[in-house]
């Protein structure tokens, strides 16, 4: 099956189309150079302190850099972004009332690195989630030029609708080549990886992955971005790192250090000084 590619213009449904067909698709050159070179600026100071992966899987030519919503305001600009975001929020609608930020991370690809090997990123989970939910959407927006020598990301287009047990044939593999600013949308059941990074260039892009309002973040948002940081955030940004509840009785706290009032069962919005959003009880 094809990786197709959409042009800048392209509408959430596009997008949505192209993902429930292939389970990816890239959209091309929606970051102008500026803001590229924006993006970059803010977080090469983090990815060059950065040590290499741990293992394999990681990559140990490959650099992983989080925490990007607490270091970068560009970076909170793009997890906000308009089109990445009303995709998300339409793709994972179905099986949730919100949805939160699950990762935020660089990936730098150096000259050397391996091909990563194919997973869904849905096993983060495990595999204890049905296979009809589909507990997340990914991005990666391109900060260099993706190509097949760089270690452009591998994909296997319709794999989000194979049966687990079933691996790609070397044929059905294709990699996400496309141009600074670009960005690549693929589901967390479809397969694919890290490419090799043959060329004598690095290859960095910026992960950020929205998942199901119920679930466990793989990043933990709280911890990388905490209320003393996320204070001053767009309400809609610290909805998105967890700073609200995500269904009735979901993601409340008691103040431990009150000695005075009794706070007991507050929603997360106090601690960044603002108006809890009310939810319903849904009991039917």
């Amino acid at each position: 099956m094809p990786l197709n590619t959409l042009s800048k213009d392209a509408s959430p449904n596009q997008v949505l189309a192209e993902l429930k067909e292939n389970g990816a698709v890239i959209v091309r050159d929606l970051l102008g150079t500026q803001a590229v070179d924006t993006l970059t600026a803010e977080v090469l100071p983090f990815v060059d302190r950065t040590p290499m992966g741990r293992d394999d899987f990681t990559g140990r030519s490959t650099k992983r850099t989080g925490a990007l919503a607490a270091r970068s305001a560009a970076c909170r600009d793009l997890i906000v972004n308009e089109l990445a975001l009303t995709t998300a929020n339409r793709f994972l609608q179905p099986y949730t009332r919100k949805i939160i930020l699950h990762l935020t991370q660089v990936i730098q690809i150096n000259p050397g690195g391996a091909a990563q090997a194919i997973h869904r990123d849905r096993l983060a989970w495990g595999k204890y989630l049905p296979k009809d939910i589909e507990p997340q959407l990914n991005t990666i927006w391109a900060l260099t030029d993706f190509s097949a020598e760089n270690g452009a990301t591998q994909c296997v287009p319709g794999s989000h609708r194979w049966s687990w047990a079933r691996q790609p044939k070397p044929e059905e593999i294709v990699q996400a080549e496309m141009s600074k600013g670009s960005v690549f949308f693929y589901t967390g059941s479809v397969l694919h990886s890290g490419g090799a990074n043959t060329s004598e260039n690095m290859r960095m892009g910026i992960n950020f992955t929205y998942c199901l309002g119920w679930l466990r973040q793989e990043e933990n948002q709280y911890l990388s971005c905490p209320p003393s940081i996320a204070k001053d955030f767009d309400p809609v940004l610290q909805d998105l790192l967890g700073y609200t509840q995500g269904e009735y009785a979901l993601g409340y706290y008691s103040d431990p250090f009150d000695e005075t009032e009794g706070l007991e069962l507050l929603p997360p919005e106090r601690v960044l000084d603002r108006a809890a959003q009310k939810i319903e009880i849904d009991i039917n």
